[in-house]
């Protein structure tokens, strides 16, 4: 086991980053948490700038901002025509980031300094060894699932929750709720088979919310299924 944090007792120089946490599933893990703590407190606060220097009367495309239209994409706080209707929604957003970023930070925290250093110390069924060829593709299996979650959580936004704004809609685009998703797979899959060149485009090709929540369905069924197969194997 890797006791110290330098390149004598670890092998591994300072730059190597998380090599040095190879044998420290404890430490690894806070080094994880800590990474998408960042990621979570740099999309709330960007989020929280943007709205702050947001003026109406300008598109979003001209103020360069790069998170407040995604989240229109959802359909919050956007009306026909791609029109801001409401900024609250974009204000919930960027808080909802903020907060969560503290508990991932103290999360990634408290397992890098003082959390177990190894996983096994505290339970079996979070440890894991390298050389554990079950252990390793169950944690393959549990990525796989929460990724098909995240998936299908467009698809029920879209189909249950307010649906989300569909760029194609008559009249510059509007937020609809998308009643019937495209689920034949000859037309899901034979974005792939496109060429990317040209007017093909490849899977950028699509031109209509259906087939994007189509094979959000399926890609998120695919990941679950592909999850639960790699944890039962």
């Amino acid at each position: 086991m890797m006791g110290g944090r330098d390149i004598e007792s670890t092998g591994f120089a300072w730059w190597s980053g998380n090599a040095r946490l190879i044998n420290l599933s404890g430490k690894l893990l806070g080094a994880h948490v800590a990474h998408a703590g960042l990621i979570v407190f740099w999309a709330g606060a960007m989020t929280l700038f943007e709205v702050a220097h947001y003026v109406p009367e300008k598109p979003m495309y001209e103020q360069g901002l790069i998170l407040m239209p995604h989240v229109a994409t959802i359909g919050w706080g956007v009306g026909p025509g791609g029109e801001v209707t409401d900024i609250f929604p974009f204000f919930v957003v960027g808080v909802l980031h903020l907060i969560s970023s503290a508990v991932l930070g103290l999360g990634g925290i408290y397992h890098a300094v003082r959390g177990p250093d190894t996983l096994e110390e505290y339970s079996s069924f979070f440890g894991y060894d390298w050389k554990d060829k079950n252990q390793m593709t169950n944690i393959i299996g549990y990525h796989l699932i929460l990724l098909g979650c995240g998936a299908l959580l467009l698809v029920f936004k879209a189909m249950f929750f307010g649906g989300v704004y569909d760029t194609w809609a008559p009249g510059g685009g509007d937020v609809r709720v998308i009643t019937n998703p495209t689920l034949n797979p000859a037309v899901i899959f034979g974005y792939l088979t496109k060429a990317p060149f040209g007017g093909e485009g490849w899977i950028i090709g699509v031109n209509n919310m259906e087939d994007i929540i189509g094979g959000h369905i399926w890609i998120g069924l695919i990941c679950i299924f592909g999850g639960i197969w790699h944890i039962l194997t």
